[in-house]
């Protein structure tokens, strides 16, 4: 993939507004981690944030999404100055990738 494209569909690296924004993700993850989903195929997303957030706030999972979806980052070093283990960026990244995906799904559909 060329430098030039954006490597996430988020709002703040392609400019589309049609495209989720990086608080549109962040809500999502703070919502399911408060009301995970009962029998979904995802619903390990939602308990896996909702042990996140429980263990560091969401404060620092905002930074770390941001720091993924915006400033591309890889998952292990977002976590970098936040007190946070590095496999937990893992976690936050392959939930937020997943999430910022449904939600751009759900506005083409």
């Amino acid at each position: 993939m060329p430098d030039a494209e954006p490597r996430y569909n988020v709002r703040e690296q392609t400019g589309n507004p049609e495209h989720a924004s990086v608080d549109d993700v962040v809500d999502l993850v703070i919502h399911r981690a408060q009301n995970p989903r009962a029998e979904h195929e995802d619903a390990h997303f939602d308990r896996t944030m909702a042990t996140v957030i429980d263990t560091y706030g969401t404060d620092p999972v905002r930074t770390v999404i941001h720091r993924i979806l915006v400033d591309d980052e890889p998952f292990r070093t977002a976590t970098n100055g936040l007190e946070m283990r590095n496999a937990d960026g893992v976690r936050i990244g392959t939930a937020a990738s997943w999430f910022l995906e449904e939600l751009n799904e759900q506005d083409d559909g």
